[in-house]
């Protein structure tokens, strides 16, 4: 976007958070101390499945500069059971989640017995010196095992390893035509696998809970300060007014720090035991093996169309690993994605059903995207084989299907309502960029030269739903929690403008984007701007960040305050310019009357003549200060086309991305550097699970993966270039005009990538990689095709 004004929204503006952030003026969680802070460390179970009979903890209470060790048999009494707050149906199978185990073990990894100490070694130390007699059970962790007649059992007494079933169905819902009834002159068959990932964010997840005198105070690394106070009152019994949840600076989260932990609970109960601040910091292997993973859903869908390529219905069978327990968004990740998996395509018959399942494994619940990106892959790698299928090039298969510009806004077979967008304008920007004719004739060459290294190109059209709202539709979701976000602006008398915002970031730019905005809605200079936010004593109420919620949502709640502290300061300015509020226009940072120019006021005018109260209308009160909450009245779509380009070794197995291509388009852009590094972020996810990542366990239930030399997230030196562009289409249901971007990238770049690696290998019979697609498994599916001839 090319600023033609002094406007800040669109500019290019440096992000005032990474001063601090990059030079180590910062405050992560664990660099906070306390006077008499102590310090724990947690005893976690080697077993996937077995019963606990005895714990001893008296060893360990001898050892050098231990206070306290207790396990979850004495504390059975009082910790209560995690919360889920998305039972997704009436009917859900929700077991009990100790924050510590009593009586039974049902994943690796799991909390037992804690120790706290006057320092992080010798809380570790005395770990050792805690004595735990397991009696080991079968463990079951495969999916359809685990439906299967007689399969073990994670949790006995509910008779079942299944947690619920949801279903839509367009007929039923009046959306749409029924799918056994739909045309199917072709049928795509498929199942993909969605593996299971580790949300390896940057900062390990840490909490200090200090007890003081009458009221908690909680340091956590949080995506969600809001929500984890409700429930530390829920949970503990301690009014809400005496429990301050902050969440400092925090180094990422995916996701993964969206959650009211285990530990978080834990150092709580240990702190009000002791009566001192208590911290905990897990290590790297603890947050492989107890913060929650994502994705291991196994895809079953069916796609039906007529010989002229469009698509008559869709129907998905989904199979989605629950964990050993409910996390606290964790049953609603798979019904996220459930209303997007007819993607940007007209269908007129859909039928979505998913089995929420428990294993022996650490639990599953959001991790970027949450169920957009699972939706995408299944749907972009149907439309690629639909193509094949037809004989029809890729990008014409979709021209055929997608909603076209003039459509908006358009209700899907799904029941949302698109409000806008132009997926052509994104196609088409993308394939110059990419220089997709040139590619395909490259393609071509060396097919028909046999060259060992073949040429793939893929194909990723997508859209997601997110700034998670409304409320009212949140709650027919069964979801406990609203949409809405909310937001405070103080003018103070010298002009600057405090900002409190309900939303908490952890490394999205917030408090650089947020002043971009006052600046332009107050006309005050953007370095006059501070954004507060993240600690529940100063912004005492807010719904947090995840979902790309905070701009479409947050950032529209600012607007609306910034607009009430304007209409505050005209009517002061009014009567300081001895005129009608009616009179004046809002131009160049200053009120001035209609016609005299000259005869302005600034907002630091009004604002200081509102604080010394000398001179104000009658009925005025002094203040210009203003807060507002927002409730959207729908979802956010975003939409774009990423086009990968990979070479593939075929004796090898070894896949190069030879160019990247990401046309997004998230609406109105507020900062387009921040855009480009969410895009380019979650490009490297996407990348990471087509190619990368997979968390994987034994036959026992023990995890494989529990450190970065099992668990291979990709370096710099893995990823390509990215090159990055956008359309806009505006949101229309908003003034801000925004979308979300910061779950695009991830949801966009897995098909692209595995579409790209198998249009390089059907000349060879593969038809399917499994993901991760590392060399192996390519160079195995190559062997196989060639040897079976059918699916890889």
């Amino acid at each position: 976007m090319t600023v033609t004004d002094d406007r800040e929204v669109g500019r290019e503006r440096q992000r005032k958070e990474d001063a601090r952030l990059i030079t180590g003026r910062t405050r992560w969680t664990d660099n906070i101390t306390l006077p008499g802070l102590l310090h724990m460390a947690i005893l976690r179970s080697p077993y996937a499945h077995a019963r606990i009979t005895s714990i001893d903890t008296s060893a360990a209470l001898g050892r050098p500069n231990v206070v306290a060790a207790f396990s979850g048999a004495d504390v059975a009494d009082v910790q209560g059971s995690l919360p889920c707050a998305w039972p997704v149906t009436e009917d859900i199978v929700h077991p009990d989640r100790p924050p510590l185990a009593v009586g039974t073990v049902r994943h690796h990894g799991e909390a037992v017995a804690v120790v706290v100490a006057r320092d992080q070694a010798s809380a570790m130390d005395a770990l050792e010196a805690i004595e735990v007699d397991y009696e080991p059970l079968t463990p079951v962790l495969d999916l359809e095992q685990a439906l299967a007649e007689g399969s073990p059992l994670v949790h006995p007494d509910k008779g079942t390893n299944k947690s619920y079933t949801w279903v839509f169905d367009s007929a039923q819902a009046g959306t749409g035509g029924d799918v056994a009834a739909a045309d199917d002159e072709v049928v795509i068959e498929r199942r993909y696998v969605q593996q299971r990932l580790i949300p390896a964010f940057m900062e390990p997840r840490s909490v200090i809970v200090d007890p003081g005198a009458g009221e908690y105070t909680i340091w956590s690394a949080t995506q969600i300060p809001h929500i984890l106070r409700v429930f530390y009152a829920l949970l503990t019994g301690t009014p809400e007014h005496k429990v301050r949840v902050i969440a400092p600076d925090v180094g990422g989260g995916f996701g993964g720090k969206l959650q009211v932990t285990p530990e978080e609970l834990i150092t709580f109960m240990a702190a009000r035991r002791v009566g001192r601040p208590v911290k905990y910091t897990e290590t790297r292997s603890d947050t492989m093996l107890s913060a929650h993973h994502g994705r291991d859903m196994i895809q079953d869908v069916r796609l039906t169309a007529r010989r002229d390529g469009t698509v008559t219905g869709i129907s998905v069978k989904l199979t989605a690993n629950m964990g050993a327990y409910l996390g606290l968004v964790g049953p609603g990740v798979p019904i996220l994605g459930a209303f997007m998996y007819n993607a940007i395509y007209k269908f007129p018959a859909y039928r979505f059903e998913c089995d929420g399942v428990f294993t022996n494994t650490t639990i599953t619940d959001a991790y970027r995207g949450a169920g957009r990106p699972e939706a995408t892959y299944a749907i972009e790698r149907a439309m690629d084989d639909l193509a094949v299928e037809l004989g029809v090039d890729p990008i014409e298969i979709r021209r055929r299907n997608w909603i076209k510009k003039e459509e908006f806004p358009f209700t899907t077979v799904a029941g949302l309502v698109y409000d806008s967008g132009d997926y052509a304008a994104a196609t088409d920007k993308a394939l110059a960029l990419l220089g997709y004719d040139k590619l395909r004739a490259e393609q071509a060459d060396r097919r028909a030269s046999g060259d060992p290294v073949q040429l793939g190109i893929g194909t990723s059209t997508y859209t997601e739903m997110c700034g998670l709202a409304p409320s009212r539709i949140l709650g027919a979701l069964r979801y406990a929690a609203g949409g809405w976000e909310t937001a405070a602006v103080r003018v103070l008398p010298t002009g600057k403008v405090e900002v409190v915002t309900g939303t908490s970031p952890h490394g999205q730019g917030h408090e650089t984007a947020w002043s971009q905005i006052v600046a332009d809605e107050l006309g005050v200079a953007f370095d006059d701007v501070e954004v507060l936010h993240g600690d529940t004593r100063s912004s005492y109420k807010g719904l947090d960040t995840y979902g790309s919620r905070s701009l479409a949502v947050g950032g529209i709640a600012l607007v609306e305050a910034c607009r009430k502290v304007r209409d505050k300061a005209r009517t002061v300015a009014a009567h300081m310019l001895e005129c009608s509020p009616d009179d004046l226009e809002f131009t160049g940072g200053a009120f001035r009357v209609r016609g005299t120019p000259d005869a302005a006021k600034t907002m630091a005018d009004c604002a200081f003549a509102v604080f010394a109260a000398h001179d104000l209308p009658d009925g005025v009160e002094p203040t210009l200060d203003a807060d507002a909450t927002f409730d959207p009245q729908t979802f956010s779509f975003p939409h774009g086309t990423h086009l990968c380009a990979v070479e593939v070794d075929t004796q090898t197995g070894h896949v190069a991305i030879r160019k990247y291509i990401a046309v997004d388009d998230v609406g109105k852009v507020i900062n387009p550097t921040i855009v480009e590094g969410q895009v380019h972020g979650g490009v490297a996810q996407g990348i990471a699970q087509a190619l990368h990542e997979e968390a994987v366990y034994d036959e026992s239930g023990t995890l494989l993966t529990g450190s970065f030399v099992d668990y291979t997230p990709p370096t710099a030196a893995d990823l390509p270039e990215i090159v990055s562009d956008r359309t806009e289409t505006p949101a229309t249901t908003h003034p801000l005009g925004v979308k979300g971007v910061g779950e695009a990238g991830a949801i966009a770049a897995t098909p692209a990538v595995v579409n790209a690696i198998v249009d390089a290998l059907r000349p060879l019979g593969v038809t399917d990689v499994p993901m991760p697609c590392t060399p192996e498994r390519v160079w195995r599916a190559i062997r196989t095709a060639g040897t079976e001839g059918g699916r890889s």
